[in-house]
């Protein structure tokens, strides 16, 4: 392929880093699906992206079947050449997204086992000295990750500006580039109040950010990562712990209380509400106890 054809790539990435605000995970994943695709244009002779139709895209679904790749993996790869394809015909470099009429194969989504209040409670006991920064810190990530249900994105990219203690509330910037405003509970704000009181003991001057490392500039997602697994540890929890089991966490103990699944898709800051169905490990049965139960057709006299 032409040179043109890597520019495109690279174009469309930053697109979905200043635009869409993509996580650096979600843009290693684009970049890696886009430049395996690119691989494979240039060893069966595709020119440029205009050359591309659906055998193509099929044949290079099909060698990466060949070498291993998994159902997830096969179905990623799909959705990162059809966003990418998308943008290329918004940008009138193509006429038509052919990666649209392939199908992407049925994958089977495998969720981890949410940790239960009695887990969540143990894994929210402060340990340590409260008076150390870094406990403070950590403290406050934990309960607000689950007082919000934030992703591990929204949470390190949140600015001290976006927590409004008196009224309870963080402003979350999600995926899309969307916001969403969701509440925060008192122990949270307990928390992020005694986080507040210590974060100058390791933010640097003028450092905007909310949550900030040892070298007193942004904390980085692996850090965060790394500091709930060791909570996890410490307070003898015996799954691995990490920022998603939170969220899925919060979901979970929302729906089980309350039952509201529109709400908690909106807290979620989830476009579809199959996702929120998957989160929450509602299935089939659950929805049809709630139909005979709640549709008028539907209850016994």
């Amino acid at each position: 392929m032409h040179s043109s054809a890597r520019q495109w790539i690279d174009n469309f990435l930053l697109y979905l880093e200043n635009e869409k605000r993509c996580s650096p995970h979600t843009l290693s994943n684009y970049r890696r699906d886009l430049r395996g695709m690119l691989d494979y244009c240039q060893s069966a002779g595709v020119t440029d992206w205009a050359a591309l139709d659906v055998s193509h895209v099929r044949a290079w679904l099909a060698a990466r079947h060949r070498q291993g790749a998994s159902a997830s993996s096969l179905a990623r790869g799909l959705s990162s050449l059809r966003s990418f394809l998308r943008y290329l015909v918004r940008e009138a470099v193509l006429e038509k997204n052919v990666a649209l009429g392939v199908q992407a194969p049925k994958v089977r989504r495998k969720l981890p086992e949410p940790l239960d209040v009695d887990e969540m409670s143990r894994l929210l006991t402060a340990s340590g000295d409260p008076d150390d920064p870094v406990i403070a810190r950590d403290n406050a990530m934990l309960e607000l990750m689950y007082s919000a249900g934030l992703r591990l994105a929204e949470l390190v990219s949140l600015d001290v500006g976006q927590v409004d203690l008196r009224d309870g509330s963080v402003a979350v910037v999600g995926k899309g580039n969307k916001t969403r405003v969701v509440p925060v509970g008192r122990y949270a704000r307990e928390a992020l109040r005694a986080w507040q009181k210590r974060r100058g003991q390791l933010a640097r001057e003028g450092e905007s950010a909310l949550f900030v490392g040892q070298r007193g500039a942004r904390i980085s997602p692996s850090v965060v990562q790394q500091a709930f697994r060791r909570r996890g540890i410490e307070q003898g929890i015996h799954s691995r712990v990490h920022p998603h089991k939170l969220r899925h966490a919060f979901a979970s103990h929302l729906l089980e209380s309350s039952g509201d699944l529109r709400a908690v898709q909106e807290l979620l800051g989830h476009a579809d509400i199959s996702t929120t169905q998957i989160y929450t490990h509602l299935d089939f049965q659950h929805l049809a106890e709630v139909y005979d139960r709640a549709h008028p057709r539907a209850r016994k006299k």
